[in-house]
């Protein structure tokens, strides 16, 4: 089978991560949107692997962890009469951790809201640090017991609960406007946080970045993620661009750069040739001498 090459490939990724739609890209590299789609998730899958092995043992002093909302096929409230609804559609939550410092992003989770998705998610991130770190995240009621259970006494974690005015009264042309901000309240919940870093100020710039970035996170469109399991592609595949590619504008190297788990900036070019060397190649069958009749 004819395969792209790895400059075409790369164009495409990049188009992924620039705010692009898959039939937006599509059209404008000349290729079929079956061949954008594959392309999804065969890098999807290659780069989940690679977060996986390559961000471990991360030196960090502190660590922002939030979520960010969208949904899968339809939203939440109108599943129920959406035509052939998958079991995963509606409300689709990514989970994410970032080190302020470095600007890397340390672990993801892409699923529910719950308890259950806030502890394997809290775990991963213990799993990928080298020490103890002062953790900050907002006011959600599942953080605390999914912090104890993953990290125990070890680690200084602060949640700040944010009060938002409610709009749901005023005219309909503000609906589309964010609550009016009323406060942040810093709460300690275990060790000994230092008051002057306690903040989710990065994770909240790094959920801009992801609406931006990805096309299927923008409100008020109709490009939302049709399945699931392509929504978790392209975060896996967003989140190596970010933090192995993109070259951050304040700190001048890319985040893996920056906390030093590389010594120079990816290009996608690496990332595909390493996806390349990694496919096994498919076996053939046994060979059958053909018969030729006279």
């Amino acid at each position: 089978m004819n395969k792209l090459s790895v400059e075409k490939r790369s164009m495409i990724l990049n188009m992924l991560c620039e705010g692009m739609s898959m039939r937006s890209i599509s059209r404008t590299a000349g290729v079929s949107i079956n061949t954008v789609s594959k392309l999804l998730v065969d890098a999807g899958t290659f780069c989940s692997n690679f977060h996986d092995e390559m961000v471990r043992n991360v030196e960090a002093q502190r660590v922002q962890a939030d979520e960010v909302w969208t949904f899968t096929y339809a939203k939440q409230k109108n599943t129920e009469k959406a035509k052939a609804a998958p079991e995963d559609a509606g409300d689709t939550w990514t989970w994410t951790a970032i080190d302020p410092d470095s600007k890397l992003i340390i672990s993801w989770l892409v699923g529910g809201r719950s308890g259950e998705y806030a502890k394997a998610f809290m775990q991963d991130l213990r799993d990928r640090l080298a020490g103890r770190i002062q953790l900050t995240t907002d006011g959600h009621v599942a953080y605390p017991d999914a912090v104890e259970m993953s990290f125990g006494a070890d680690v200084d974690y602060a949640q700040l609960v944010k009060v938002y005015n409610d709009i749901s009264g005023q005219k309909s042309q503000r609906r589309y406007s964010p609550a009016e901000f009323v406060c942040a309240s810093p709460k300690a919940v275990t060790g000994n946080p230092d008051p002057a870093h306690i903040g989710t100020s990065a994770a909240e710039r790094l959920n801009l970045s992801l609406r931006m970035g990805m096309r299927r996170f923008t409100r008020l469109t109709n490009a939302f993620s049709k399945k699931f399991e392509n929504h978790v592609h392209m975060v896996a595949i967003y989140t190596v661009f970010y933090n192995w590619i993109r070259i951050h504008k304040s700190l001048k190297v890319t985040p893996a750069m920056e906390s030093g788990l590389t010594e120079r900036t990816w290009e996608w070019s690496d990332i595909l040739n390493a996806m390349d060397a990694a496919e096994k190649p498919k076996k053939r069958g046994p060979y059958k001498k053909r018969e030729i009749s006279n």
